[in-house]
């Protein structure tokens, strides 16, 4: 993978994003437009992990935690959704900690609780993502 391939399956992933609002509007569970968005991600090829455990290994000893991330996609994006009025800093976190754990270059933090996915949707990178090559 490069940064450029990275940077269109996010892209492609907010668009099946903003298809399941268009359908559903803004006002709907969380666990809902989970399920719809999986649903549309896989019938446009991509693999979709759901509610995958994130292992959290402390002085070299797997935690039996229950860490899950909402979606990972095609193992390299991690989505994060919410479907709430305000989008809390500690999202932003839990995000930033996820692909840190999994080591994935990239996330999303989509909240379906707004009347414009694409404005209120963040994109996070990390290190992960700045080794990938550009091209």
């Amino acid at each position: 993978m490069t940064k450029r391939d990275v940077t269109q399956l996010a892209y492609n992933i907010v668009g099946c994003a903003i298809k399941v609002h268009k359908e559903l509007g803004s006002s709907l569970l969380e666990s809902i437009y989970e399920q719809c968005l999986k649903y549309e991600l896989e019938k446009n090829g991509y693999d979709v992990k759901q509610q995958l455990v994130v292992p959290v290994v402390y002085d070299n000893i797997s935690m039996n935690i229950d860490l899950k991330v909402d979606l990972l996609v095609n193992n390299c994006v991690i989505v994060e959704l919410k479907a709430t009025e305000n989008v809390n800093p500690l999202f932003e976190a839990q995000l930033l900690t996820y692909m840190k754990l999994l080591k994935k270059p990239q996330g999303l933090l989509i909240n379906f609780f707004t009347d414009n996915i694409t404005k209120s949707m963040k994109p996070f990178v990390n290190e992960y993502f700045t080794m990938l090559e550009d091209r």
